[in-house]
C-alpha cells in the first residue's frame, strides 16, 4: 500500500508494533511495525505471519560494491545479537542479502522481508546503506546494545519500497565558534546518518577562530586556532589537513558529503587579527571572542583580498572531493552593497574554476555571478524576491530556516544553552514546514534540499552538541527524505517516541521533549 494521508492517518491509530515473537527460550520482542521507523518510509505493504528470524545460523551475502555495506550491517547487529554474522558471496535462504542492480531510484533501495530470507536491493551503495538503516530500525531498542542480549531477534514480513524526497539532507556543525575535535565530529556523523542524512556542512572559519590549516596562508591556524579563540575565551584547536581528509574519508564510508565553509568577505576577524594586511588600513584588529556579527569585512578593493581568497579555495577544494564549496556571504553589514557585489562576480567564479559548485548563504542572490550557485536560505520570512529571481535565473535552494530549522534556537526559555533570536522552536515547530512551499515565487523543483544548521556559541561538547540536535534533527530529515504524503504530526510523535530508548542505549544525550511520549 502507498501511504496517503489515510493510511497514516490509520497507521497513527494503531501501535507501532505489530505482534509478539511467540515463545522460546528468549523473551520474544513485541515487533516494529514496517512504518514505524524514522524518517517515514515511501511505501510500505506487511505480510503478517512471514516474519524473519535472525540466528546463529543468518549469514549476510553480497559481492562487488555491496560488500562494505553488508560489512557495516553484520559490524552493528553483531555485539547485540552476539551472532557470527558472516559476510559471505553465495549461501542458502537463511540470509540476508544485499544486492546491486539497476532500475531503482537514486538513494532508493527496495527491502523484501520472508520468514526464510531477507533481500535488500537498490542501484547504488548509498541505496543499499538507506536500506540498512531501515532495517536496524525494524529490530528491537535492544539491538542497539553493545554485549549480547537475551532476545529473539525478529525481522516483521513485508516490503518496503523507499526513498528520498530531495537530493540533499544536511546539519552543518560550527566549528569556528567553539572548535569540536575530531572524535566529536566522527561521532555525531555517526549519528545522523541512522537518519538518512547525506550532507555534512563544516563551518570552518569565523570573527572568533580559523579551523582548517591553509599552508599558504599558515598564521590563520597559528593564529586563529590557538587556545582561547572560542565564544567566551573557550577552547581552541583547528583541523590540519589529515584531520579534514580523515573525516571526509570517515563521512564518506558513511554515505555523507563533507561540504566545508570559508566565510568571506565578512566574518573574518579571525583571519585579519593573524594577517592585519588584509585590512584597509594594514592595523590588526582585536582578537574577538563575543557574539556580535556583521563589523568585520575584507578589504574588498584590494588585490589582496581576491589573492587570499583564491589560495584558499583553491587549497580547500584541493581536499574537498564533494561537489560543494560554500563561501558564506551573509551577514555584511561592514561591506559596502557595490563592494559587496564586486566581490561575489570576482569570487563566485573561482569556485568553478577550481572544480567546485558554490554554495553561499541567500545573501548572494544579491549578485548575478550566483545564478549557477546553490543557495542557502535562512531567513525567517516567507517571501524574498532577491532569492525568488536567482533561482529563476537558474541557482538552486537549500532551506534552512531560522525559525524552524536551526538546532541552536532553545527548545523553550528553560533550555541549558542556546540562543532565541529566531525564537524557540519545539519539536513540532521543527516538523510542521513545508520546504516546497516556504518561499512565495520558489517552485518546489528549485529546492535542492533543506539543511538543519546547528552553531557553537554555547556548545562546549559532544553531549551539548547531541542535547540541542536530537531529536528536532530528525524532523529535518524526515523532511527531507520521506514524501509530503507521509507528513503526519502525530505518526511522526509516535514513532519519535519508540525510537527514544535507542539513544538512551546507545549514551546519546537528548532533549525529552514533553511533546512527546517517550517509550
Amino acid at each position: 500500500m502507498r501511504l496517503t494521508r489515510l493510511a497514516v492517518a490509520l497507521i497513527v491509530a494503531l501501535p507501532l508494533v505489530t505482534a509478539t515473537a511467540s515463545a522460546g527460550p528468549f523473551p520474544g520482542p513485541a515487533m516494529i511495525a514496517l512504518t514505524g521507523v524514522l524518517p517515514a518510509v515511501a511505501e510500505a505493504t506487511p505480510a503478517p505471519g512471514d516474519d524473519f528470524r535472525l540466528t546463529a545460523q543468518t549469514v549476510i551475502t553480497a559481492s562487488g560494491d555491496a560488500m562494505p555495506v553488508a560489512g557495516q550491517l553484520a559490524a552493528a547487529l553483531r555485539p547485540a545479537t552476539g551472532f557470527g554474522l558472516p559476510v559471505v558471496t553465495a549461501a542458502g535462504t537463511a540470509a540476508i542479502a544485499l544486492v546491486l542492480e539497476p532500475g531503482h531510484p537514486d538513494e532508493g533501495y527496495r527491502l523484501d522481508i520472508r520468514d526464510a530470507r531477507v533481500e535488500l536491493r537498490a542501484s547504488r551503495p548509498a541505496g543499499l546503506f538507506a536500506g540498512v538503516q531501515t532495517l536496524r530500525q525494524l529490530l528491537p531498542p535492544e539491538i542497539e546494545a553493545d554485549t549480547p542480549q537475551r532476545r529473539r531477534w525478529v525481522l516483521p514480513g513485508g516490503h518496503i519500497k523507499d526513498h528520498p524526497r530531495y537530493a540533499y539532507r544536511g546539519s552543518m556543525l560550527d566549528l569556528a565558534r567553539h572548535f569540536h575535535e575530531p572524535a566529536e565530529v566522527r561521532a555525531y556523523i555517526d549519528q545522523i546518518s541512522r537518519f538518512k542524512i547525506n550532507y555534512l556542512h563544516l563551518h570552518l572559519s569565523d570573527d572568533q577562530g580559523w579551523r582548517i590549516q591553509i599552508d599558504s596562508w599558515p598564521r590563520l591556524t597559528e593564529v586563529g586556532g590557538a587556545p582561547g579563540t572560542g565564544v567566551g575565551g573557550a577552547g581552541g584547536g583547528f583541523l590540519t589537513k589529515d584531520d579534514y581528509r580523515d573525516l571526509v574519508r570517515y563521512a564518506a564510508d558513511r554515505y555523507i558529503t563533507i561540504v566545508p565553509e570559508i566565510d568571506m568577505p565578512g566574518h573574518v576577524n579571525a583571519a585579519q587579527v593573524a594577517y592585519p594586511e588584509l585590512t584597509c588600513d594594514g592595523v590588526a584588529p582585536k582578537a574577538r571572542t563575543d557574539m556580535r556579527v556583521g563589523y568585520s569585512s575584507l578589504c574588498v578593493g584590494e588585490e589582496i583580498a581576491y589573492r587570499f581568497a583564491e589560495d584558499v579555495i583553491r587549497e580547500v577544494a584541493e581536499m574537498t572531493p564533494g561537489p560543494y564549496l560554500h563561501i558564506g556571504g551573509d551577514e555584511t553589514f561592514a561591506t559596502a552593497h557595490g563592494g559587496y557585489l564586486a566581490f561575489q562576480r570576482r569570487v563566485l567564479p573561482l569556485v568553478g574554476e577550481h572544480g567546485k559548485t558554490a554554495f553561499g548563504w541567500h545573501e548572494i542572490a544579491q549578485s548575478p555571478a550566483a545564478a549557477g550557485a546553490v543557495l542557502q536560505y535562512w531567513g525567517k520570512e516567507n517571501s524574498h524576491p532577491a532569492v525568488a529571481t536567482a533561482v529563476a535565473a537558474g541557482a538552486r535552494l537549500v532551506l534552512s530556516p531560522a525559525n524552524r530549522a536551526y538546532l541552536d534556537m532553545r527548545y523553550d526559555k528553560l533550555t541549558p544553552g542556546g540562543l532565541d533570536w529566531a525564537g524557540s522552536i519545539e519539536v513540532r515547530k521543527a516538523y510542521d514546514w513545508n520546504p516546497g512551499r516556504l518561499l512565495h515565487g520558489v517552485p518546489e523543483e528549485s529546492v535542492l534540499g533543506v539543511e538543519a544548521p546547528l552553531w557553537s556559541e554555547t556548545l562546549r561538547d559532544l553531549a551539548d552538541i547531541e542535547f540541542m540536535a536530537f531529536p528536532r534533527l530528525v524532523a529535518a530529515a524526515e523532511l527531507g527524505w520521506s514524501p509530503r504524503a507521509t507528513h503526519d504530526w502525530e505518526s511522526f510523535r509516535a514513532r519519535l517516541g519508540a525510537y527514544g530508548p535507542r539513544w538512551a542505549r546507545q549514551g546519546v544525550r537528548f532533549h525529552r521533549s514533553p511533546q512527546i511520549r517517550w517509550s
